[in-house]
């Protein structure tokens, strides 16, 4: 009689595994994503040999990882310079976001130059054809509609391409699993062996990853953990912006920051971000212009905000592109320290563009935004800020001023208030506010502050 394969359950979430199956995962407290199954036989042992000689870290030859241009301007930003040779690059975003159109237009651009592979489990080859034609034509790139994980693996080992990009990695299964794919087992699998592949052939690899309803990358935490980089895809697919930041980077910043326009003919970098997401209407209250240090990119961003008496016990305070515990804590020192009052009120604050802004400097855009909101007056033509809010109700310097005020005396501000003992090169007006309630009273109009 055969011996039954052994069966486990691991959660969908965390990767946790257990023999019998539980309603709550220990590992990351999850309700119902335990899953079923089967454990891979284990390989026999291969015999023990003498093993691969040691090498000095210092005869290393640093030319065999030279950074390969992608040919998109923005990605190549993000990634640190360019893709680095038989490195894991993970992609992840919502459905429809333009995943799959970005690391096409890579392909297309690096065909010229270099061996490239399109592994697509996702579409046949008709469709994937139909969006190259889009896009101006698919030039050399290699295609392979596969799901087999042995099959994806022999390829790779057969043909070596200098470039691969794997569309997605959810849909590779192994057979020896009995588990479908996208499970825990399934995607682990995946990215252990492509790792091995990408790394002893020395393949440059893209993996495209699908994200979960709260748009963390799906799977075991384990993947994100074995590629060098992980990148997402942000933004609102019914917009035509689309951002792109890196989550982890083992060979470039984690700041750096991509911002590309869907058009017709598909993705193309914006040079200059801040002309699109600084634009303010002047003539509204609730509106300020921020500016941000995304990496070595300082950006001009709207702030809009909106106050509301509440009818409920407990205010709402929402944000959107801002951590919403920033936003209680800004509320919090706006009520004590700068007389905005807004314990019966609800505050709503937006980014403009869709872009999500986690840089400390960003508070006094927000707190100005909100105080004009709060009173009904706008801020002043022509007027930008950064700084940090402190809970006793000062303001902290920015890193990288000069490279701040550049960015905006460029687009035409002509005053920027800026947190006491900011010092910069740049020629041109400067409003230093040392508190919050300075800044407010310099920010807004004339006779807009009740203090």
């Amino acid at each position: 009689m055969a011996k039954a394969a052994a069966i486990q359950h691991a959660c969908s979430e965390c990767g946790y595994t257990t023999g019998k199956w539980l309603g709550k995962c220990p590992a990351c407290g999850s309700w119902g994503t335990l899953v079923e199954e089967r454990i891979a036989a284990a390989p026999k042992a291969a015999a023990v040999g003498a093993g691969r000689p040691l090498l000095r870290l210092v005869d290393v030859e640093a030319s065999d990882a030279e950074r390969i241009p992608t040919g998109v301007t923005e990605l190549d930003r993000v990634l640190g310079g360019g893709l680095v040779p038989a490195s894991l690059v993970l992609v992840s975003g919502d459905p429809g976001i333009g995943k799959s159109t970005l690391l096409l237009m890579a392909l297309r651009s690096l065909s010229a130059e270099r061996r490239v592979l399109l592994v697509t489990g996702e579409e046949s080859s008709a469709q994937v054809k139909l969006r190259a034609d889009r896009l101006g034509g698919g030039a050399d790139v290699h295609i392979l509609a596969e799901t087999n994980l042995d099959e994806v693996c022999a390829t790779l080992e057969r043909e070596r391409p200098e470039v691969c990009v794997i569309d997605s990695v959810q849909t590779l299964y192994a057979p020896e699993l009995g588990s479908a794919p996208g499970s825990v087992a399934q995607v682990r699998e995946a990215a252990g062996r492509l790792l091995r592949v990408a790394k002893e052939q020395g393949i440059a690899t893209f993996l495209v990853g699908h994200v979960t309803k709260e748009g963390a990358v799906a799977g075991p935490r384990v993947l994100e953990h074995l590629v060098d980089c992980v990148l997402q895809f942000e933004g609102d697919r019914y917009r035509s912006h689309r951002v792109l930041r890196a989550v982890k980077n083992r060979f470039g910043s984690t700041n750096e920051l991509g911002v590309f326009e869907m058009t017709g003919a598909g993705l193309e970098g914006v040079e200059d971000p801040s002309s699109i997401f600084g634009r303010s209407q002047d003539d509204q209250p609730g509106s300020a212009v921020v500016c941000a240090l995304e990496g070595t990119r300082p950006l001009l961003l709207e702030i809009q905000a909106l106050v509301s008496q509440s009818d409920l016990a407990m205010p709402r305070r929402v944000a959107t592109g801002v951590d919403p515990k920033r936003l209680s804590m800004i509320v919090a020192v706006l009520g004590r320290h700068a007389g905005v009052a807004l314990g019966q009120a609800d505050v709503f604050v937006n980014v403009a563009g869709g872009v999500r802004i986690d840089e400390p400097a960003a508070d006094l855009g927000i707190a100005l935004a909100i105080a004009s909101a709060a009173r009904g007056t706008r801020v002043r033509d022509g007027l930008a800020c950064f700084g940090e809010v402190g809970l006793t109700g000062r303001l902290r310097p920015a890193s990288q001023a000069d490279r701040r005020l550049a960015e905006c005396a460029k687009l035409g501000f002509s005053d920027v208030i800026v947190p006491e003992g900011t010092e910069s090169r740049v020629k041109m007006r400067l409003t230093a506010a040392e508190t919050l309630r300075q800044a407010i009273q310099a920010g807004l109009d004339a006779g807009g502050s009740s203090d």
